[in-house]
């Protein structure tokens, strides 16, 4: 189930967007101030982000700046704010598209709908840096650092940590991890995955039995937790 994370300090229009969210079959998760919903993505991640301009503490257009600095989650500003220099601002901060209120549930749909298609259902930009929990990768160099000191990854081991860190928080099941890391051809089956998530595990977690940031969700498949 798509993930949005609905961040608006206006209660009767969040709640109004979470009622046609789920109507649509999204779930969805509410934050009201920017650093709040910096929090809640870096816990629990998202797969797009419904974003206010104005809000307490931390404007809508510093909270999308920071959102790119580590993800490429689909950003949709929704927000009063309508003038051309406003729009071009925030397309050019990271924005996908610009929803300018009162707007209707129709088009805000349509739009999810469209950026999502246009972006694909799994995060996969080559971001040259990744980083989460203790671990912070350079995928140009092939290095990887956990807890601050470099650890060797085999390649399908390092491909799968890339894939695991691209879409933080997001619980991915053992086929998408095969199509993507090994190939849609591959003929081998989910307990590749498993072994492969047993030696991640063994060379991040501080207590592999009982994982903290690479965890199983019983009958789907694994996350990156951060």
């Amino acid at each position: 189930m798509t993930r949005i994370l609905v961040v608006e300090d206006d209660r009767a229009i969040s709640q109004a967007l979470c009622l046609v969210l789920r109507s649509e079959g999204y779930e969805v998760a509410v934050a009201d101030t920017g650093p709040d919903a910096l929090s809640q993505f870096g816990s629990d991640g998202a797969d797009m982000v419904l974003l206010d301009w104005i809000l307490p503490e931390l404007p809508g257009l510093e909270v999308c700046r920071r959102l790119r600095q580590t993800s490429n989650v689909p950003v949709i500003m929704v927000t009063a704010k309508d003038s051309e220099i406003d729009k071009v601002v925030a397309l050019e901060m990271g924005a996908d598209d610009y929803v300018t209120k009162p707007f209707s549930s129709r088009e805000l749909i349509a739009r999810i709908r469209a950026v999502l298609r246009g972006r694909g259902s799994l995060e996969q930009v080559p971001l040259n840096i990744l980083e989460a929990g203790p671990v912070r990768m350079d995928v140009e160099e092939h290095l990887t650092l956990v807890n601050g000191k470099e650890v060797y990854f085999p390649l399908k081991e390092f491909e799968l940590l890339r894939f695991l860190l691209q879409n933080v928080g997001r619980v991915l099941t053992k086929q998408q991890i095969l199509d993507q890391v090994w190939g849609a051809d591959h003929f081998g089956d989910g307990k590749t995955v498993d072994v492969h998530m047993r030696r991640l595990r063994i060379k991040i977690e501080s207590d592999p039995g009982r994982p903290r940031h690479l965890l199983t969700v019983r009958g789907v498949g694994y996350k990156f937790q951060r």
